[in-house]
């Protein structure tokens, strides 16, 4: 048994050193296909238009107090976006009546308007993930054009790591917080391939890396909880 406690320990720092390499290739796709971020020449094919010109409304969430008492609609907050995605786990609820055009809909782009500077800026892409749901006021919904601009695309371009640095640069400083204007935020110039063809080779590029390291996560909590199983039999053998 402790032999295959070693063998799964081996496999496990294995995994772990795939999930860093697929990391690190897509922050390389990120940087290389979104190269021209910096301020530079556009290529062919590409613009750089005010972000108010591809995003017609920007509308804040909601300002009702929270609870734990799930028979309400589950409510978004700023702890809940992670690396693009919302991410589900201590959710709070809202037991009041929530406009009908405030509950998330496939495809809404939340962008985190409030946070400490380390997180401020964060961006998710809500997918219909849970069968309701609204979001707080610390973040707003910021959906695009469609016929213009992919949400996918305003997500992967909101955190791009030179963009969340301009971000930062409009921020203003609250006590231990950090605010962005949304007005500010659209008044940003937005570098995107004109054509949504383009725009969706960016996202399934970065996308298959993601499916990937989706699958890894899930292989390597398999192992984890083999080998904690596993040691709590061999510890129990000890006792």
């Amino acid at each position: 048994m402790a032999e295959m406690i070693r063998v799964l320990a081996r496999q496990e720092r294995s995994i772990e050193a795939s999930i860093d390499k697929l990391r690190k290739l897509r922050q390389g796709i990120l940087l290389t296909v979104m190269g021209s971020l910096g301020g530079g020449k556009l290529p062919a094919g590409w613009g750089r238009v005010a972000l108010n010109e591809v995003v017609p409304q920007v509308e804040y969430g909601i300002s009702e107090a929270l609870d734990n008492d799930p028979h309400g609609i589950p409510v978004l907050r700023m702890n809940n976006l992670h690396d693009g995605r919302p991410l589900l786990d201590e959710l709070r609820y809202c037991s009041t009546p929530v406009p009908n055009r405030l509950e998330m809909k496939h495809g809404d782009v939340l962008f985190n308007r409030t946070n400490s500077i380390d997180h401020v800026g964060k961006a998710g892409l809500w997918r219909g993930e849970i069968p309701r749901a609204t979001f707080a006021s610390y973040l707003v919904r910021v959906n695009p054009d469609p016929t213009r601009l992919m949400p996918e695309y305003l997500v992967e371009w909101l955190m791009h790591p030179l963009i969340r640095q301009r971000v930062r640069s409009i921020s203003t400083v609250a006590v231990q917080q950090v605010n962005v204007n949304p007005t500010r935020l659209c008044e940003l110039e937005i570098e995107m391939p004109l054509d949504l063809a383009g725009q969706q080779r960016i996202v399934d590029a970065l996308h298959s890396c993601d499916e990937q390291i989706q699958k890894e996560r899930a292989e390597l909590d398999k192992l984890r909880a083999m080998k904690v199983g596993l040691v709590d039999d061999l510890m129990g053998e000890a006792a």
